[in-house]
């Protein structure tokens, strides 16, 4: 096997998906698929003819499913579940069978990408909020054993190591809460897994939900306050909503079980857009798409019915809560509700009136502000094109905010500031024309011409290799720039 090369078994029924796996595991970005399965029941045999670092498996098969498929495997190779919106029980069962992580059939190509190499390292695939949702809801304490570890297996702080990752806290974060190295808290990962008889990182999650160890109401570790992978609200009266990361609600400061994620799905499709009556036609499009439920119609009002019970505030009588019904269809009332989009578009306008003052310090600040007030991709995780739609417009939001603070920060000289922030932006988003011309004059107004050329090596070869087109005008009269600098220093002012 080549250095750096992971291989790849596909194991899923339906060669139309394999294929789209094959398409986005390239060789040239170094995946080799090593072989590929129809069923869970033809694993070993794949296993034993060639060597896998990683078994991309399917949860629904005819015959063998993922999650036996997964616990005959044993942790080895590890395996990285493919499930759908609807799969979390399934989705539960592959997690304590022993999957290390999970991708949903949906997601963006590069979170697959970076979910099989981050497997293929050791390290776990979990998205906190979803694992915390399926894990609750399906929770199973064996029978006749202790809500948590038995008294003095773990020590206390152990045991703040194993809630906090339970939790979805990386290794840094952790440190951080418990005023500790990051050796020390991998020290202490290692002992729990002895103690406990786990395999990894994804199993001690598993065990924290089943036992009680962690509850997703719960942010605290001892009485020292934990911070969470997503940032809670300051507790406020009234209902919240996030959709600048996951879905996500809160009334007061208590956050609220929004329930399955078509659930979450048509919720969003009412909350972002607040006021207007929205029909079911366009409920069941906007959601379901062109894979509408069996039920039809008959399953909006299933969800609107629950819905309007997690949304109820105490002692509220109306039946409608928020959610009201009219001959058109559903509409949400958005009066005295606080959303996060409210708030993004208010500082926005608060970097545009600064920076038409002349307060540059100010709008970058601002900008700043905004881009915080995101934790992840827009919807995480919620199906369906009206979704998809509002995921695109966000993400765009979210680019044009990096570019307009980037911009803001070059006219302060903050270069070194701005370079080391783009780099870590584009790395996870490589195609972004704009920003990389901005990281490119960042490296040059630091002296790193060498550096900004290859930013521009790197960008031309992903434009050509994923998209098939050259780089924009914009881009490439950055590159002539730079590439002046370097052969006329003399001319620099």
């Amino acid at each position: 096997m080549t250095a750096g090369e992971v291989r790849v078994l596909l194991v899923d029924d339906q060669e139309l998906v394999r294929s789209g796996l094959r398409r986005i595991l390239r060789r040239r970005d170094g995946f080799v698929i090593a072989g590929e399965c129809g069923d869970g029941a033809d694993v070993p045999a794949a296993l034993a003819a060639t060597e896998v670092d990683v078994v991309v498996m399917d949860l629904r098969m005819k015959h063998v499913d993922g999650i036996e498929a997964t616990r005959r495997l044993g942790g080895r190779p590890p395996v990285l579940a493919l499930t759908t919106f609807d799969d979390d029980e399934l989705l539960a069962g592959a997690l304590r069978a022993g999957a290390v992580g999970y991708v949903l059939k949906d997601s963006p190509a590069e979170d697959l990408i970076r979910a099989v190499r981050a497997v293929a390292a050791g390290d776990a695939w979990l998205d906190a909020a979803v694992t915390a949702r399926v894990l609750t809801t399906y929770r199973r304490a064996p029978a006749g054993e202790p809500a948590g570890p038995a008294p003095g297996l773990l020590t206390p702080r152990e045991l703040d190591v194993l809630r906090a990752a339970g939790r979805g806290l990386s290794n840094a974060e952790i440190a951080g809460a418990l005023v500790v190295s990051e050796l020390t808290v991998k020290s202490h990962l290692g002992r729990i897994f002895t103690k406990l008889g786990l395999r990894d990182r994804a199993a001690a999650v598993v065990y924290a939900f089943d036992h009680g160890v962690v509850s997703p109401r719960v942010s605290v570790v001892d009485d020292a306050p934990v911070r969470p992978a997503v940032a809670e609200p300051v507790p406020v009266p009234g209902l919240r909503f996030s959709v600048l990361g996951p879905l996500r609600a809160w009334r007061g400061g208590s956050p609220l079980d929004l329930g399955p994620v078509r659930q979450q799905a048509l919720l969003a499709a009412l909350v972002l857009r607040p006021g207007v009556t929205v029909s079911q036609a366009e409920l069941l499009d906007g959601v379901w798409g062109l894979e509408p439920p069996g039920t039809g119609g008959r399953v909006l009002p299933v969800y609107v019915h629950r819905l309007r019970k997690c949304l109820r505030g105490p002692g509220e009588r109306t039946p409608d809560s928020v959610i009201g019904r009219t001959r058109g269809g559903y509409r949400f009332d958005g009066d005295g509700v606080r959303i996060d989009t409210a708030r993004l578009a208010e500082l926005t306008a608060a970097a545009g009136a600064a920076e038409e003052s002349g307060d540059l310090a100010a709008a970058a600040s601002s900008c700043a502000a905004a881009l915080g007030l995101f934790h992840g991709e827009p919807l995480s995780g919620l199906p369906g094109p009206f979704a998809d739609g509002q995921r695109l417009r966000l993400t765009e939001r979210r680019s044009t905010l990096w570019a307009r603070k980037a911009q803001l920060q070059l006219r302060l000289g903050r270069y070194a500031e701005t370079a080391d922030e783009l780099s870590a932006v584009l790395a996870l988003e490589p195609l972004r024309e704009p920003l990389a011309a901005l990281l490119m004059r960042a490296l040059q107004a630091t002296g790193r011409r060498a550096e900004a050329i290859a930013a521009y090596g790197r960008i031309r070869d992903r434009l050509a290799a994923d998209l098939g087109v050259e780089p924009g005008e914009e881009l490439r009269r950055t590159h002539r720039a730079v590439l002046d600098d370097v052969l006329h220093p003399d001319l620099r002012a």
